[in-house]
């Protein structure tokens, strides 16, 4: 089968928070196109794919979106992505394009690599790996314990970024900035998102410090709340399963990329009163304990709807989402994501009251 016949995927990358989920449902709603969608997530809970599937687009019906909960999709390729991806092909009418939503946590690479899998590789192609970054989180330093000095070591390295990442001893130990390298040393497309947080400086701070990362040429675009042209984003072209050796890796020499670094924990949470009730919460918890993520559906007293709850950091976002299912209860759930070692108990305690 041709490189033309296959279907081509999109692969959507990019650390906590960076509006991944924003951008793919901008692509569901404004592609004219037959669309799948999967979705991953680092916990257990799936609340990025309940965010989709209330967008109500016929293009992309709801069973068009699978969830592949509890884990990376980089981890779990024969278990869980390949036999997704063959479903969704195995469709009675199938989709003219798929995108995949990695988790936050993912690494691309070796979901790129699986695109040359015998099951799969006559059949689809990844037509670019978007890389999602949060433009304000980089402009605050979160992905570098000290970023000047980084920024110094990167000036002083003359070898290109693909001999960097191979070479163990320059491997950083903060693992936020490896797992956030790793999704942009692999880009097609970098968009940078909520570039309203920044200022002009920062923007192109953060730009230029982006170029230093990248191994090659690649396209970055400023962006609110994942608005980019569809256009831009489909279409690219790249056949990037067949382009592994442009797109190092912090891990390449790692049988198997694991998460010890993460923390994920669900609290189940009571009706409140208000929406900034629970806000102000969220972010004590947050602010006192360095929280990277905080997401769920929130069941505010007398409301229809429920309230979807987004932190990165301590910064929120809170809206009404979609009425609560008839058929089911009321239930609050809250995932809360860090680096290893937070207090469970504590965060609870603050939460919960």
């Amino acid at each position: 089968m041709s490189t033309l016949a296959k279907v081509p995927c999109t692969i959507v990358t990019g650390f906590l928070g960076a509006g991944k989920t924003t951008l793919v449902r901008h692509v569901l709603e404004n592609a004219d196109r037959r669309l799948a969608v999967i979705v991953n997530e680092f916990g257990d809970v799936g609340i990025d794919g309940e965010i989709l599937k209330s967008c109500g687009v016929e293009s992309c019906p709801e069973d068009a979106i699978v969830e592949l909960a509890n884990g990376c999709i980089c981890c779990t390729v024969a278990d869980d992505f390949v036999p997704a991806l063959k479903g969704l092909l195995d469709r009675p009418n199938p989709p003219e394009h798929i995108v995949i939503e990695t988790s936050g946590l993912a690494l691309p690479k070796p979901l790129v690599k699986a695109f040359n899998w015998p099951e799969i590789a006559s059949r689809v192609t990844v037509d670019g790996v978007v890389t999602v970054v949060d433009g304000a989180a980089v402009a605050a330093g979160r992905f570098a314990d000290d970023p000047e000095a980084i920024a110094q070591q990167r000036a002083n390295d003359k070898s290109l970024a693909r001999e960097r990442a191979s070479d163990r001893s320059l491997d950083h130990d903060n693992p936020l900035e490896e797992v956030f390298e790793d999704q942009l040393l692999c880009a097609d497309l970098v968009i940078l998102n909520k570039a309203d947080l920044m200022t002009g400086a920062q923007r192109q701070e953060v730009t230029a410090e982006i170029g230093k990362t990248l191994p090659r040429v690649v396209k970055v675009i400023e962006a609110q709340n994942g608005q980019v042209p569809i256009a831009v984003l489909l279409g690219l072209g790249a056949k990037a399963e067949a382009d592994l050796e442009s797109r190092p890796s912090h891990h390449e020499l790692e049988g198997e990329h694991d998460h010890d670094d993460f923390d994920t924990f669900i609290v189940d949470l009571p009706a409140f009163d208000s929406p900034q009730a629970v806000v102000d919460r969220l972010t004590k918890a947050a602010a006192t304990h360095d929280i990277l993520r905080m997401k769920g559906f929130i069941d505010i007293a007398g409301k229809p709807m429920r309230l979807l709850v987004q932190g990165v950091g301590s910064r929120f976002q809170h809206q009404y989402d979609r009425r609560w299912a008839a058929a089911a209860p009321r239930r609050g759930r809250l995932v809360v994501i860090g680096e290893k070692g937070l207090d469970k108990a504590a965060i609870e305690a603050l939460i919960l009251g």
